[in-house]
């Protein structure tokens, strides 16, 4: 794209025109979250569930904080199918026919968020150009734009109960639906983009990108490492950049980049790193100064936030805080009101605000233990379930467990690596295994995704510990009895390490 370089400072100027706009929420926070609010609301309020909970009476937030109760997926899962057998007006006034397929509730293997022509405009497209806005005012002399940015999404398809209703990954929908002059900057073709198969995926996106000039990445850093290091064996280079000498940046998200870092820095040397944080329910925080380890909270998104302090989270009418109310350095619960149609929705992540002026956010995890190293979300109700059938096969029982994952290093595999205190062993140790990654596989869509013939995660790895281990580990943390309980699942390797340690189990 060498004919673009005399026009270079024209294309960095119009994709940096949304930056004035960032500018002013910036600085008017609760203006801009207000007038979200107001037009939620308005667009609402003539649906079964507007009418339902009078929004047409709805006059401030108070109000609404009021009537309409915080919901939880569960909650609101049957106007959701309804939604995707195509009934009109149920959550949202305009027609829904996309829905991004996320993984595992307590009752659910899959479940599924409206994507709603307004969410996908003002949200999820309008935070990709923030994204390029953003990078562009850190690092005015940039020419990634010259090139195309590599991105690694899933798939999606259509319904089979309802013609017109499409449902995949969030990735996969925004791509689906990008305009044509977005897809001449994006790379791999559309073809290889919607591969269901991750491993011929993964081939053919290492073959057709090794001769693009590719400037950027945007991705998953679990599957990004795994594209980089099959590219780096087809070409026998030493590092990314011999291949790609223009690539600037990773734009990267989903899970915690920290335990990657290393990695990729022997991987893909001298190159920038921008968080983004979204998910299937909308698009939620940039890094905003590449300088800083936190991210800009975008506040005209057609998102409206509300938070509850973790304290209160169990709480069953718990107080929620606007954004001109939150305190630094508190764990918050984030609730969200969307224009895809969810109402004082339990997201399910927790955040800390680390900057008032602007709001600036880290995300500290997920209201729920969990394991999300990989984009598994393996969350403790998958655990139970797999350690009971797991016992049940195998003639198996336990007094205690935790987990943690093995994080991806030079030529090793992911994987999770469990600790389970037998009370009475299994007959067979290998069976109990083979249960338990089956049912894994079985209970959670995303898990059983990330293990498709080992690419991401290998199968688990289990110690079995004596008798007692937990409980005199528990004493050594001077938290034995009252509520003090061992973390069943943790998204780092704080608890295994210092519990093998204990039990003297290399």
């Amino acid at each position: 794209m060498s004919w673009l370089h005399p026009i270079l400072p024209l294309i960095k100027y119009f994709l940096h025109t949304p930056y004035k706009r960032i500018s002013g929420f910036m600085h008017n926070a609760s203006q801009a979250q207000e007038q979200q609010f107001a037009m939620l609301i308005k667009a609402a309020k003539n649906t079964e569930w507007g009418k339902k909970y009078d929004y047409s009476l709805i006059k401030n937030i108070e109000q609404y904080q009021r009537k309409v109760p915080v919901s939880s997926y569960e909650e609101l899962a049957p106007y959701i199918m309804r939604m995707m057998r195509g009934e009109p007006n149920v959550l949202w006034g305009s027609p829904v026919r996309w829905f991004s397929k996320s993984s595992g509730t307590t009752d659910a293997r899959s479940k599924f968020i409206p994507v709603s022509r307004e969410s996908l405009i003002s949200c999820h497209f309008r935070g990709g150009k923030d994204l390029i806005a953003l990078y562009i005012e850190n690092r005015p002399n940039t020419k990634f734009v010259l090139g195309k940015g590599l991105g690694i999404g899933g798939t999606f398809q259509e319904s089979t109960e309802t013609k017109g209703i499409f449902y995949g990954d969030v990735s996969a929908v925004v791509t689906q639906q990008l305009p044509a002059w977005a897809q001449r900057l994006r790379a791999p073709s559309l073809e290889v983009a919607m591969l269901a198969k991750w491993e011929e995926k993964i081939e053919r996106m290492a073959q057709e990108t090794i001769r693009q000039n590719i400037t950027s990445l945007l991705g998953v850093p679990t599957w990004m490492i795994v594209l980089l290091q099959r590219i780096l064996e087809i070409t026998g280079k030493k590092h990314i950049k011999e291949v790609w000498r223009n690539l600037e940046v990773f734009f990267h998200g989903a899970v915690s980049f920290q335990p990657y870092r290393q990695l990729f820095e022997q991987l893909v040397p001298s190159i920038d790193y921008m968080e983004v944080y979204n998910a299937s329910e909308g698009f939620f925080a940039l890094q905003d100064d590449l300088s800083r380890d936190d991210m800009l909270l975008m506040l005209d998104y057609g998102i409206f936030y509300e938070f509850v302090k973790m304290e209160d989270w169990d709480n069953p009418y718990p107080k929620s805080y606007t954004i001109s109310d939150v305190e630094l350095n508190t764990n918050y619960a984030m609730i969200i009101s969307t224009n895809g149609g969810l109402w004082r929705y339990k997201i399910g992540d927790t955040v800390k605000f680390t900057s008032k002026n602007p709001y600036r956010i880290k995300i500290t995890g997920r209201t729920k233990h969990f394991i999300n190293a990989f984009g598994e979300e393996l969350m403790v109700e998958n655990a139970d379930v797999a350690i009971a059938k797991a016992c049940q096969a195998t003639g198996a029982t336990i007094t205690d467990f935790t987990a943690c994952p093995i994080y991806i290093g030079d030529g090793t595999k992911g994987g999770h690596e469990w600790i389970i205190e037998f009370e009475k062993e299994p007959i067979s140790l290998e069976l109990f295994v083979e249960v338990l990654d089956t049912t894994l596989r079985e209970v959670n869509s995303d898990y059983d995704a990330k293990r498709y013939q080992d690419i991401a995660l290998q199968k688990p790895i289990i110690h079995s510990v004596p008798v007692g281990t937990f409980h005199q580990w528990l004493k050594t943390q001077g938290k034995l009895g009252g509520q003090h309980k061992v973390p069943r699942l943790a998204n780092t390797r704080e608890y295994v390490e210092d519990i093998l340690k204990h039990a003297d189990i290399a």
